[in-house]
């Protein structure tokens, strides 16, 4: 027999009442940790809320971009203290539309053109770099330091020339890179400065007395919401900015390039859809089929973005717990100074950790502690490429030598790519298991 209801709000009350009983019932349960269980690197932390939120956007139908991805946009800008939020549907999209955007005929003098170079590093993940090389502009590679793992920022002057025309790098497992010389180097040679702000959403950096979140010091900041991540939506991100020019940009490059801002599912909010004269088309073509860049689709769904909106509201506690699991760990390692370098903060710096970086000292062999750490079930991640320029998807260019540019020898990079790996601090850790897995590595090395 079919349910009647007698409105919808009743139906849809009913409906999401039965899935929070389902996630108490079948999803909240969790197994207390023994020694031994495996330990991930990173997890989803959610509970209800995200799933009632998931199947009420579910029962709108709308599938596409809608009412949750405004609310979560707002609410994320706000957040930031940011003026404008794009969502997009991955990380590495906020990295390709933020980068796209430098490249727009409207920015005149300051536009990223083919042959331009943008300064970056090797020691981190690809889609950092790849927006660069797919357009043909050249990356140009600094080394890092240890233990921060970030920019050596030394290297930014000897790095320029009069093509340089952006930095756009991340922030190292949650660890700022030098906000405040990076920013100042770009101020004094007029540079746009990207930040790749995936792995480091909720960290602050300090400058001049003012702390603001990473992501915000730059004139773009990207974020990822992939399960791993911070906070998730399954897939997802987030391109940010306060400028209005690029927030129009980074839309029209998001939105297959169109020239027309109107948000999907509405026409003609500028009521001019009819009147314009663009390019060579006939006068008054239609505004929402005119396209002022080579662009995209790359909106996310508001079934991701409703899971976002609950994830938000939790997020200040993500963060407080990550940075309780990087102390925890950290202290009960310090015996082991002598087998590990252990990570340290950027100065001005508080960041929302990642992750927990170990690098291996002379003598110790990365490969012996990670099979060992792993098999006690412990996972274990590189610092992503370690060295990207080694991989194979170099291999043409390093044939040749043209594409990229190198700084210096990258003696660190490499020293990462040989010695460094890291382990997990996400917020559904325990106690048990973060000292766990100090007395796993402890033994590790020793072994």
């Amino acid at each position: 027999m079919n349910k009647k209801w007698n409105t919808e709000a009743e139906a849809r009350a009913e409906i999401l009442n039965a899935v929070a009983d389902y996630y108490k019932q079948y999803k909240s349960e969790k197994k207390a940790f023994e020694p031994g269980d495996r330990i991930t690197y990173a997890a989803r932390v959610f509970d209800e809320k995200e799933m009632c939120s998931l199947v009420d956007a579910s029962l709108d139908f709308w599938l596409t971009t809608g009412r949750f991805a405004d609310q979560f946009e707002r609410e994320f800008a706000k957040w930031l203290g940011v003026r404008f939020a794009s969502l997009v549907n991955s990380g590495s999209s906020a990295n390709l539309i933020a980068f796209s955007a430098l490249t727009a005929p409207e920015l005149g003098e300051r536009r990223i053109k083919r042959g331009d170079e943008v300064i970056t590093v090797a020691a981190g993940f690809p889609t950092t770099v790849t927006p660069v090389l797919q357009y043909g502009a050249v990356p140009v590679f600094v080394d890092v330091t240890i233990p921060q793992y970030n920019i050596d920022v030394t290297q930014l002057e000897v790095a320029r020339s009069e093509k340089t025309k952006a930095v756009m790098i991340a922030h190292t497992l949650g660890n700022p890179f030098d906000l405040a010389a990076v920013r100042a180097f770009c101020d004094k040679y007029n540079l746009w400065l990207v930040e790749d702000n995936c792995d480091a959403l909720g960290s602050t950096y300090t400058i001049d007395g003012e702390t603001r979140l990473t992501g915000t010091v730059g004139d773009i900041g990207t974020s990822s919401f992939y399960p791993p991540h911070h906070m998730t939506m399954g897939e997802g991100g987030c391109v940010y900015t306060n400028d209005p020019l690029l927030h129009r940009l980074i839309n029209s490059y998001r939105d297959w390039g169109r020239d027309c801002m109107c948000p999907s599912g509405r026409d003609n909010i500028c009521g001019h859809r009819f009147d314009g004269q663009y390019g060579e088309l006939p006068q008054g073509y239609d505004h929402k089929y005119v396209y002022s860049h080579f662009g995209y689709n790359l909106k996310v769904t508001d079934m991701q973005a409703a899971i976002g909106c609950e994830q938000l509201k939790k997020f200040p506690h993500f963060v407080e717990r990550r940075k309780h699991n990087w102390a925890r760990l950290r202290k009960a390692l310090e015996g082991v100074q002598d087998k590990l370098i252990l990570p340290e903060p950027a100065p001005n710096s508080d960041p929302s950790w990642f992750g927990f970086l170990l690098t291996v000292r002379e003598g110790v062999d990365r490969e012996k502690v990670v099979r060992y750490v792993e098999n006690k079930g412990v996972q274990t991640r590189m610092l992503f490429s370690g060295n990207l320029i080694k991989h194979p998807c170099f291999d043409e260019m390093r044939a040749t030598g043209e594409g990229y540019r190198v700084v210096g020898t990258l003696e660190n990079t490499d020293r990462i790519m040989r010695d460094t790996f890291w382990v997990g601090v996400y917020p559904g850790m325990t106690d048990e298991m973060i000292d766990y897995m100090a007395k796993t590595i402890a033994e590790a090395v020793y072994a």
